[in-house]
């Protein structure tokens, strides 16, 4: 610990050991105070963070007391007569501007200043200290300071408290001040409260947005979020700060349901020396030590709510300091120890994980490989990903290990009292485990009913006739054991249905279980499957859905997950932009399965629901699909329109790739597609590069070059046209032709679509013309050999339209 001290105090560049520890440091921070001392008189202060702009016009702005020698914020306010400020913001693409309009009404950012409270490790201090001395009307009001601090103190403090974590990952990595972190919270004149914040850190460094309430529900809505200019003009990357491989975890499910772990994973840092690493895991699970070579380091696990909302991933952000600082590309072995309550009780002994995903250290998701050890009360049964390599009894615990033979970008679990199956296809396994009752939600409550009694053979009619109708309680509906082996096939037959199409899917195993809601994942190697795919199909809860409800839970939804075992898990997206592809994959490779086992007017229902709820009206005014572009992803689930990203992301998704199919055609659709999965295996992809792949597997002459507007329209932007056909039949013979005008309406000006026209005769085979819409009505001539006997628009129902 002395050397740690020591290397603390050097690298925050203090003579002393005031902040010679990791809690020391949090701890200055969380104390964070103004400095009546450095408060000021300003006006006409201009500070620049990256794209941001803040002018200072009129006011005071007072700056914190040093933290490890550094001055981490400051408070602008124009409490004062005259007293003005200003935020600019200029997005810098189309789609983030119309993100921003959908949120303030204007593309653009122009809000005057209140108060603004500015949290940095970057140079701001420098910078405006540096423009104070150019101005002379600038000065030092320390009488103002006192009272500035006492009405602003206990704000910045919160505000610094928000954000340790990530100003003590700058200050214990030595981060220059030219890369710094900087946050502001603002209250504005118009836009209450929000906040900027410009992340070097961060995949897109600039973001704006505020946190809203709706329903009871917080969010944080992003207003933009984009690349810094320096990162456009390509000045510099950003890149990981370490590579992960080869997990070995070892878990122990206590008998209170309490999950205590040992991870140990290879970590190789990437770029320079690292004297801190960031990690991410679930909220309930506490990290209580870390060694990195089997020394201990330091561990600063304390985020907040308002950090978590704006970094969207539903973790904890947490630090893990070494003893010695970790040198660039070489490997070290990090054993975390950490414990928590994830496992959680349904009722009626149904159990379920609720961090699936981030139950373990991780960052990024990074492919690897996992080596799982779990240790758990010999009643219950466990499901865990890859194969297995033992399994064993100990008094009364079970002992269960299983490896993944191929990396993976996560590893879940599920817990319960399961009756299992288990069948091969197509060389593959897979394992269905059903809980062996339904939970208290889905538990039918016992009810009486009328039973007919037929009487006795011989009647006396002396004695009193016995009746016919007698009240008998029912008995409850079967277990979720009845649909096991029938749910083992359906399974088995879509991975069977995807391997032949694809090519093999993540893991030799498929593990399938049981969770609790209207909600499914397919995780590497084991989808989790809502307890209502486990219902008999004339149970009172399923014949209660409408048709479509019904086909998902008993169709799309096992096949959905099972095709994430390809789309999300051996493919992955390259980022929040191209989450919908993935989504949007396995999704209609559910619909092709589904097609091949119910036919086409089963999957034109379930696209037609899809439209359907996409031309919904939101409280706004507009459609649901007007919430924003399907590349957006998790920024649609925001307090505007809660559920309009489940609608956007999977409904309009399927229907870019089912737009995609038909342009194609069936042959060179799946060829793409098993491209798509040899060229990215194991890798990640972008829309951009999708864009690329899709254009190559588009018909000759195609006319939409390089599929320039099909994405501009249907991926990055928003509208769903209206389309009008109007067409004459003119000449004779050999000069007979088919002349008419697409006209659309309900879009945008610049909205451009390839509709198909087909043109139908009496005899032979029709011919389908592909027309261009765009502003103006679109015009179209095809020469034709007999008269047509119907001129048709999309009659495949291949676009997305009114």
């Amino acid at each position: 610990m002395v050397g740690m001290r020591w290397l603390l105090a050097i690298l925050l560049g203090t003579a002393t050991l005031a902040a010679a520890t990791v809690a020391d440091l949090t701890r200055e921070i969380r104390e964070t105070a103004l400095d009546p001392d450095e408060c000021y008189r300003v006006r006409d202060l201009t500070l620049g963070r990256d794209d941001l702009r803040f002018y200072f016009t009129d006011g005071y702005l007072i700056f914190t007391k040093p933290v490890a020698g550094r001055r981490l914020g400051a408070v602008f306010t124009t409490d004062v007569e005259g007293g003005d400020g200003e935020i600019l913001l200029l997005p810098p693409t189309r789609g983030e501007r119309r993100s921003m309009a959908a949120y303030i009404g204007s593309p653009n950012l122009s809000e005057r200043i209140r108060t603004a409270f500015l949290l940095f490790t970057d140079d701001t201090y420098q910078a405006l200290l540096a423009d104070m001395r150019d101005k002379p009307f600038n000065r030092k009001v320390p009488e103002m300071g006192l009272l500035a601090a006492g009405e602003w103190g206990s704000v910045m403090r919160n505000l610094a408290a928000s954000y340790e974590t990530r100003l003590a990952l700058d200050l214990l990595s030595r981060t220059p001040p030219s890369g710094g972190f900087f946050g502001a919270a603002i209250n504005g004149r118009k836009l209450g409260n929000f906040d900027a914040l410009d992340d070097p850190r961060s995949r897109e460094q600039v973001l704006l947005g505020q946190v809203a309430v709706r329903n009871n529900s917080t969010y944080f809505d992003i207003w933009t979020s984009f690349e810094a200019r320096s990162r456009r003009n390509k000045q510099a990357e950003t890149a990981a700060e370490f590579t992960l491989r080869d997990y070995r975890i070892q878990a122990t499910v206590e008998p209170d349901l309490n999950l205590k772990v040992t991870t140990r994973v290879k970590v190789t840092p990437r770029g320079e020396a690292r004297y801190a690493l960031p990690f991410e895991i679930a909220r309930p699970m506490r990290v209580g030590s870390v060694m990195v070579d089997g020394r201990p380091a330091e561990v600063l696990q304390h985020d907040s709510m308002r950090a978590n909302l704006v970094r969207g991933t539903g973790n904890d952000l947490f630090l893990v300091a070494p003893a010695e600082p970790l040198e660039p590309g070489r490997e070290y072995e990090f054993e975390f120890h950490h414990e928590g309550r994830v496992i959680h009780d349904a009722g009626n002994q149904v159990f379920y994980v609720g961090a699936r995903s981030n139950w373990y250290p991780n960052r990024h998701m990074q492919f690897a490989t996992y080596d799982l050890t779990f240790r758990h009360p010999g009643n219950f049964d466990i499901v865990l990903p890859g194969e297995l390599v033992g399994q064993k009894t100990e008094g009364e615990w079970r002992v269960t290990r299983r490896r993944t033979t191929r990396p993976i970008r996560f590893a879940g679990f599920n817990l319960g009292h399961y009756d299992t199956a288990k069948i091969s296809r197509a060389g593959y396994t897979v394992e269905v485990y059903a809980n062996q009752t339904f939970e208290e939600a889905l538990q039918a409550r016992p009810r009486e009913a009328l039973v007919v009694i037929s009487p006795p053979v011989v009647w006396n009619p002396r004695q009193r006739r016995p009746s016919d109708l007698v009240l008998v309680p029912t008995p409850p509906p079967p277990g979720p054991r009845v649909r096991l082996h029938e749910l083992a096939s359906e399974v088995g037959s879509a991975l069977e249905f995807m391997t032949a199409r694809f090519g093999p899917p993540a893991l030799e195993t498929l593990a399938v279980s049981p969770v609790p809601g209207a909600f499914g994942q397919g995780f590497p190697g084991l989808l989790y499957l809502s307890t209502l795919t486990y219902l008999q199909p004339l149970d009172k809860a399923v014949t209660s859905m409408n048709a479509r409800q019904q086909v998902f839970f008993t169709e799309i939804l096992q096949a959905h997950e099972t095709a994430h075992q390809w789309w999300g898990n051996v493919v992955s997206a390259a980022g929040y932009h191209d989450d919908w592809l993935m989504e949007a994959l396995a999704n209609y490779s559910a619909l092709l399965y589904l097609e091949k086992r119910k036919g086409r007017r089963t999957v034109d229902m379930v696209m037609e629901e899809y439209r359907t709820n996409l031309l919904e009206k939101l409280e706004s005014g507009g459609t649901v699909d007007s919430a924003g572009p399907v590349a957006l992803g998790g920024r649609l689930e925001s307090s505007q329109a809660p559920q309009a990203w489940r609608s956007i992301i999977y409904g309009k998704g399927s229907w870019i790739i089912h737009m995609l199919h038909r342009s194609m055609g069936d042959a060179r659709f799946l060829e793409m597609l098993a491209e798509l999965r040899r060229r990215h295996e194991w890798k990640s992809i972008s829309t951009e590069e999708f864009r690329d792949l899709a254009t190559r597997y588009m018909p000759p002459k195609w006319p939409d070059t390089g599929l320039a507007a099909f994405f501009d329209q249907w991926v990055y932007g928003t509208g769903i046209p209206a389309l009008k056909l109007s067409y004459a039949v003119k000449g004779k013979g050999a000069a007979m032709r088919v002349e008419g005008t697409i006209t659309q309406d309900e879009v945008d000006k610049d909205f451009s679509a390839a509709v198909p026209v087909e043109i139908q005769f009496a005899r032979g085979k029709p011919l389908t013309h592909i027309v261009m819409t765009g502003p103006d009505p679109a015009p179209f001539s095809v020469r034709v050999p007999q008269a047509p006997s119907k001129v048709l628009l999309d009659p495949q129902r291949s676009v997305l339209r009114r």
